[in-house]
């Protein structure tokens, strides 16, 4: 069995949890492949008694790999999309950091989630992932894809921007705004959650449009389908602003016109034991934590 590790360093109080998820781990591993800047940080704390391969593209990562661990928060897994890409390779979160959606295994759950994976009682959560398009300007080099979000936002700390939406060819609004996103069902518990959007569950098949500081008050989120296709064209005063997918970002000139839908791949998420969503979803917002329950 292969297995991949990513991750960002992490407090070192969490070396001895890492550790004991290593050792469990190797009896049945074959291979390890830890990503190249990981390594650098792992190798300060501990030590693998298996085979290890180092990569920094997602072509060395093979085919047949069991899964990826990433180690960190939501941010973290979301860096290791451009690995994975449409592999199929299923992903697990073994959260270090602070909340974690995505990430959604505790340090204090490791050892049963890696248990359970290696006797696979677990199972596979699909996520949908947006795609981005600009005419023929290639965008976000050859990954134009997010799992939680798109978003627009102004780069000037004054002045708002202009962004024109349309849904299949029918004009919807234009959002005078200091922003705007796109998201996913992943994405509703992400920034659109934080906009004021509803969480919608995983299997929805839906995308939400959601305004960022808004200079109109009557203009709420919107949730649309999700075999839509999203047109925004960006106008303002400022020439430029930013073009987020996920934790990347890049700076373009506007006018320009991006074109959003569902891409034709899905990502997987593992969910080990008795895992759901809605449980996710209470324990991390404190769902329930009421005395009248």
């Amino acid at each position: 069995m292969q297995i991949a590790l990513f991750g960002r360093p992490f407090n070192r109080d969490f070396f001895p949890v890492i550790e004991k998820m290593i050792r469990i781990l190797e009896p049945g591993t074959d291979t390890f492949y830890v990503h190249h800047s990981f390594y650098a940080f792992l190798k300060e704390g501990l030590s693998f008694g298996k085979p290890l391969e180092v990569f920094r593209e997602h072509s060395q990562i093979p085919t047949g790999c069991f899964c990826m661990l990433s180690i960190g928060g939501d941010g973290t897994l979301l860096d290791t999309l451009p690995y994975i890409r449409s592999s199929g390779i299923p992903v697990m979160g073994i959260n270090t950091g602070r909340l974690g959606f995505l990430s959604a295994v505790s340090t204090e759950e490791m050892e049963f989630a890696i248990r359970a994976l290696l006797e696979k009682n677990f199972t596979l959560d699909q996520r949908s992932l947006i795609k981005l398009e600009s005419g023929e300007e290639k965008l976000f080099d050859t990954f134009p894809y997010a799992l939680n979000e798109l978003t627009i936002l102004k780069r000037d700390n004054t002045t708002m921007i202009s962004i024109s939406a349309c849904v299949n060819g029918n004009y919807l609004n234009t959002y005078w705004a200091d922003g705007l996103l796109v998201a996913t069902p992943t994405g509703s518990t992400g920034y659109s959650l934080s906009c004021g959007g509803p969480i919608i569950s995983p299997d929805s098949e839906n995308f939400i449009i959601t305004p960022i500081a808004s200079h109109n008050l009557t203009v709420r989120p919107i949730v649309i389908k999700d075999d839509s296709v999203i047109k925004l064209r960006v106008e303002g005063r400022v020439k430029s602003h930013l073009i987020l997918m996920d934790s990347r970002s890049i700076p373009l000139e506007n006018p320009i016109d991006l074109y959003i839908k569902k891409a034709d791949f899905k990502i997987n998420l593992i969910c080990p034991g008795e895992k759901d969503f809605f449980q996710n979803i209470r324990n991390k917002l404190a769902w329930g934590f009421d005395k009248r329950n």
